[in-house]
């Protein structure tokens, strides 16, 4: 995904140049183009394809395509405004939760009921763990034992890092979907795996999310990723501290995983908020 979006960046600037050489490009026109990204995109991505940009002019230069870096006279300063992490409320994953066990139970076909089935294992193990989607879909049988409640995650950078699941209801779903999966499971290598015995992808846990919040009649639109901020974001509330709720995220910058302290706080504040409207003048 990343070698993608590198190639989007260099694609948009190839056709921003249009003919001109290497040699040819100054401060100018690379200023030029950084306004007109500001102009269409949102900080954050604009940060993104500067860097791409800049990493492909040190190539040249490293090359010795061009003699001066035009990179080496621009002062690129801008302050990326701070977005909170979008959450789940509590009571709307207990619907959605609860959505997908009365599909389970009120299914009259084998064929919805595993599916319902599998969606709840999967839903469940995306908030118990605050696993990212990659993570989830790309999850080996071989990299869970349900038994000793423990799964083995390869985040990104191949870190790796082991997750102890301590829910019992959470583990006995995973343990009812792995056995009536097993044979899909086995001729896969896949442990989530779709109707076509393949492995799941993740446009496919987008869908089973979007299936579950229209049937629940959710006005909010819910990602995967949110699963993770709320994960992240409850662990803080209940008293995890920051450097272990980072090393379940793996981040390897600690203000990162300090957000979703900020996603905290500011609950806190609206739920006073909330009292304080409520109390008698």
């Amino acid at each position: 995904k990343t070698i993608k979006a590198y190639r989007i960046d260099l694609a948009q600037f190839t056709a921003y140049i249009g003919e001109k050489s290497p040699v040819e490009i100054n401060s100018t026109i690379l200023e030029s183009f950084i306004a007109q990204l500001h102009q269409n995109y949102k900080p954050k991505t604009v940060k993104r394809k500067i860097a791409t940009i800049k990493a492909l002019f040190h190539y040249f230069e490293y090359r010795e395509i061009i003699e001066i870096n035009p990179f080496n006279k621009l002062q690129i300063h801008f302050r990326e405004p701070v977005i909170l992490p979008k959450t789940i409320p509590l009571h709307t994953i207990e619907t959605i939760l609860s959505t997908v066990y009365t599909q389970q139970w009120s299914a009259k076909t084998d064929y919805q009921k595993r599916n319902a089935l599998r969606d709840a294992a999967v839903l469940e193990l995306l908030f118990a763990t605050g696993i990212r989607i990659s993570e989830l879909c790309n999850l080996s049988p071989l990299d869970i034992n349900l038994y000793e409640g423990t799964i083995l995650i390869y985040g990104k950078g191949n870190k790796e890092r082991r997750l102890q699941l301590g829910n019992m209801d959470v583990i006995n779903t995973l343990l009812t979907y792995q056995t009536n999966y097993e044979k899909e499971i086995r001729q896969c290598g896949h442990f989530f795996v779709n109707q076509s015995g393949k492995s799941l992808s993740d446009q496919a846990v987008r869908r089973m999310i979007n299936k579950y919040t229209n049937l629940a009649a959710i006005e909010l639109h819910i990602t995967p990723h949110m699963f993770r901020h709320t994960f992240a974001t409850l662990q803080l509330a209940e008293g995890t501290d920051i450097y272990t709720v980072s090393k379940l995220l793996t981040h390897s910058n600690l203000a990162t995983t300090q957000v979703y302290a900020d996603v905290v706080d500011e609950l806190k504040r609206d739920a006073a908020e909330r009292i304080s409207l409520k109390m008698p003048t």
